[in-house]
């Protein structure tokens, strides 16, 4: 086989089998961190299984998510892995009638007739409200993605929204702000923010990237992190830890949710029974950014503009 540079023929294996031995994964976008991580987990764990994936992304655009799990399905993909599980419904009827197995990661609870291993967003999002109250926070922002089909989005919105009710307060347009998952976005996003009056006390970020944006973007503008303004991220990056003030965030064990997705799709292809919804659990890490908001917030809150010069007086 060495001398003759023979490989098998997939087209032929997958005649024989009526199997590809390929798996499509689908995500919103590759240029972030922690979609990254889930590449890396859910290769690893199809490949020890011999199985290949086959990547595409959206752009968090629904039409392009359908037209994408279509185009994996004409190349012959067994199954497919999903972001999320707000998917139009002609995608999802489309896929029930060709009974291709599909997992959705990172949104739990799932409807009842989806397979979906992943975490309570609004749940996570609802801890980090009561932790920012427990230090005496009342002014609390949010620096969202953007929640227009993000169902992952939205769900932290709405648990930031329905925790802030819960103790008597909301959440007004001016402390409510979205932006895409990048650090000019977020460092736009803070400076809308802080144009509120009052000024929030904490910032509560969609993700990691927003938050890293928005420290960024206090340092320049000379509010302190966490003496003037607290800020806390989502998804614990690598990073998170390593910044200066090192970031508050919910940590979401990725690589091991990710892992668990490929092993319901081994299972399902396996002819396996394969659980519906197996919530994976998430948890705040506090660290530098965050403390009790400053006795007098208002004023506080402003950065000090730099002085004029005052001219010399004559002698």
């Amino acid at each position: 086989m060495t001398a003759l540079g023979y490989v098998p023929n997939a087209g032929a294996r997958a005649m024989k089998l009526r199997r590809s031995g390929t798996v499509g994964a689908i995500f919103p976008t590759v240029d972030n961190a922690i979609f990254a991580k889930a590449i890396d987990a859910l290769q690893r764990r199809l490949a020890e299984s011999g199985m290949q994936l086959l990547l595409a992304t959206t752009g968090y655009d629904p039409e392009t998510e359908t037209r994408q799990a279509l185009n994996l399905l004409t190349r012959g993909v067994d199954a497919l892995v999903l972001c999320g599980t707000g998917q139009p419904e002609e995608l999802l009827q489309q896929l029930r009638q060709r009974g291709v197995p599909v997992v959705h990661v990172m949104s739990w609870p799932a409807p009842q007739e989806l397979v979906a291993v992943g975490f309570d967003n609004a749940r996570a999002m609802a801890q980090v409200v009561r932790y920012l109250l427990d230090l005496g926070h009342r002014r609390i922002a949010m620096l969202a993605g953007i929640t227009r089909d993000n169902d992952r989005a939205a769900a932290r919105v709405a648990g930031v929204r329905d925790a802030l009710q819960a103790a008597g307060l909301g959440l007004p347009p001016a402390y409510l702000v979205e932006r895409k998952y990048d650090l000019g976005a977020a460092r736009d996003g803070l400076r809308a923010l802080l144009q509120a009056d009052p000024r929030p006390t904490a910032v509560i970020c969609g993700n990691d990237v927003l938050a890293f944006g928005a420290l960024l973007e206090a340092n320049r503008l000379g509010v302190a992190v966490p003496a003037q303004l607290s800020i806390v991220g989502f998804d614990d990056l690598e990073l998170a830890s390593h910044l200066q003030p090192a970031l508050t965030t919910v940590r979401v064990p990725a690589e091991a949710m990710w892992r668990l997705a490929a092993e319901r799709v081994i299972e399902a292809l396996r002819g396996a029974e394969v659980p519906r919804a197996t919530e994976i659990d998430v948890s705040l890490v506090v660290r530098g950014s965050t403390a009790p908001p400053p006795p007098r917030a208002k004023r506080d809150l402003r950065p000090t503009p730099p002085r004029a010069a005052t001219p010399a007086r004559r002698r």
